[in-house]
């Protein structure tokens, strides 16, 4: 996580030759691949689609290498999520899901890897990994469009060990997840109060809950069986449920340095992590489309619009993983930094707009059917994006943590770290 990959080479007809971005930099300017640095034209967009073939060949080749490789345990974790995601997350899977079929096998192949609890210490019943490996799996994840409580089990399981409070197994969710959620345990050791559109809420055996007494925080356990929960669905499908907490008694509970600003922004950290792995995904799928579909005789592919989409597209993504990285970063800090996060969620969300549309449109009305997998990546996308927080609530917060500063504190925020 210390530095962002090497550009795409696709950059080095715009920016000259491929560098790396440090993490810093990224981190603070989000950057955007349209900047330029030389004064070099703009290439015809044959050049561009070459190049954009050019870094999915080498990104292959790059995947192909580290699944060989077994002297790291984040390759060691990388590979064993995506041989469980390629056997057993089959776009039928993901269809099945959305019809309200538990996809069993897919979860416990996941949970006797242990990577649901990849955030959780051995001494309370994880893994023990670090944050930087759960992140890893998030990217997979979100590449094969999971349809399970994977990146909520995970979150729980960090949240509940910042509490010290032993993991229990089974899917798991975490409440709230919006920053206008309040839940409180009263005196007598019950719960009160409300989560709106908590993931998987249905399906999870335990919740999470960050709950206030008296004005210090606690992290809670409550089992699910009991709750009153109203079901609801994200745009991708996926199960929102607004649960109701009043007069619950938890399993237990613990005190935890953790508010909702920082829950919320960890959240928005892992959402960016998902969001990457599927803008790779419709990206690989696009390009791949476009080079079989034929039209007029000859490859979608050839027409120079598609070729320029397909590049602006290929920028959006590396954009979002620079984001996706920086976010992870700020993560490893015991004190989450709020503009750092603000900074990748807006640009993240950007690119997931943007990608989604330019692979609808690279795709026609094939994309469009629900048969086709690509809504799998981008109704998660669009779903996602606005999970812990949209890109209006976070550039009103980075907005306000500008303001407070003063203009003579805005460019030693901006090169902090640089």
């Amino acid at each position: 996580m210390g530095s962002i990959p090497p550009l795409p080479p696709f950059f080095a007809v715009f920016s000259g030759p491929p560098m790396t971005v440090p993490a810093s930099c990224a981190r603070r300017l989000a950057w955007t691949p349209v900047r330029m640095r030389s004064t070099r034209p703009i290439p015809f967009p044959d050049t561009a689609f070459s190049c954009v073939l050019a870094y999915f060949t080498m990104a292959r080749r790059k995947r192909q290498r580290a699944q060989e490789m077994d002297d790291s345990t984040e390759n060691i974790i990388i590979d064993t999520a995506t041989r469980i995601f390629q056997d057993l997350c089959a776009p039928n899977t993901v269809n099945e899901a959305e019809k309200g079929v538990w996809p069993k096998a897919l979860w416990d192949a996941l949970a006797g890897s242990g990577l649901p609890l990849t955030w959780v210490p051995e001494e309370l019943g994880g893994a023990g990994a670090s944050v930087a490996d759960g992140f890893a799996v998030l990217r997979v994840a979100g590449r094969f469009t999971a349809p399970v409580p994977l990146a909520e089990t995970l979150m729980a399981g960090w949240l509940l060990a910042r509490a010290g409070i032993a993991v229990p197994s089974g899917p798991l969710t975490i409440a709230p997840i919006h920053a206008d959620g309040h839940i409180a345990l009263t005196p007598g050791g019950t719960l009160t109060g409300r989560a709106r559109k908590v993931p998987f809420a249905r399906n999870a055996r335990h919740i999470a809950v960050l709950a206030e007494q008296e004005g210090r925080m606690l992290v809670a356990l409550v089992a699910a069986t009991g709750l009153s929960i109203n079901r609801a669905v994200s745009l991708a499908g996926e199960p929102r449920d607004d649960v109701s907490f009043d007069d619950v008694v938890p399993a237990t509970a613990g005190p935890a340095a953790v508010d909702q600003n920082l829950l919320v922004g960890f959240g928005a950290a892992v959402r960016l992590q998902q969001m990457a792995g599927a803008l790779e995904r419709i990206l690989e799928a696009s390009v791949q489309y476009a080079l079989d579909r034929s039209q007029f005789g000859r490859p979608i592919a050839k027409f120079q619009a598609i070729q320029h989409n397909l590049a602006i597209l290929a920028g959006e993504v590396a954009a979002a993983s620079a984001a996706a990285g920086a976010a992870a970063e700020a993560c490893l800090n015991p004190d989450i930094p709020v503009s750092e996060i603000a900074i990748a969620k807006v640009r993240g969300g950007e690119a997931a707009g943007t990608g989604a549309a330019i692979a609808h449109q690279v795709h026609g009305a094939m994309g469009f059917t629900y048969e086709h997998s690509l809504h799998h990546a981008t109704r998660r996308l669009w779903a996602w994006r606005e999970e812990f927080g949209n890109e209006a609530m976070w550039a009103a917060r980075l907005g306000r943590i500008v303001a407070e500063r003063g203009a003579d504190e805005l460019w030693p925020l901006i090169t902090a770290g640089s």
